[in-house]
């Protein structure tokens, strides 16, 4: 199975998160499934890391490419198409950084890993 992670879902595997689904860790961590961190979850990562929202065991430039290492996470470049496409998404949701997850899911044909209920009201595929 191929699949996009929300950005929470990264966070909350890595830090073993009770919250994190069953069905979201039996995907995660199986070798099998070629699962996808976009730029839009790191860009993130950094933004709230430095502005001290969240805190990691180290920078975000060591801590997510270490993570994505080791459980075998491939990126998922941001292409213009992409950024692009997220005019043409109902304003549903406000937070830019799902949106741009919500365009490469529908561009990627790829189903999110999330908890995000309003991700859900786009036309995309979630597991939950």
């Amino acid at each position: 199975m191929k699949a996009l992670l929300d950005t929470q879902v990264f966070l909350w595997w890595n830090m073993d998160d009770p919250r994190l689904s069953q069905t979201a860790r039996d995907l995660i961590a199986d070798g099998r499934n070629e699962l996808y961190l976009s730029a839009a979850s790191a860009w993130e990562i950094a933004i709230k890391a430095a502005r001290g929202s969240l805190i990691l065991p180290e920078p975000p430039e060591q801590y997510v490419p270490s993570r994505m290492r080791l459980h075998r996470l491939l990126a998922m470049p941001i292409q213009f198409r992409h950024a692009l496409h997220v005019y043409d998404l109902p304003p549903l949701h406000r937070d830019p950084f799902d949106r741009l997850l919500i365009a490469q899911s529908r561009l990627e044909d790829l189903p999110i890993l999330t908890i995000d209920p309003e991700i859900g009201r786009y036309d995309v595929s979630v597991i939950w």
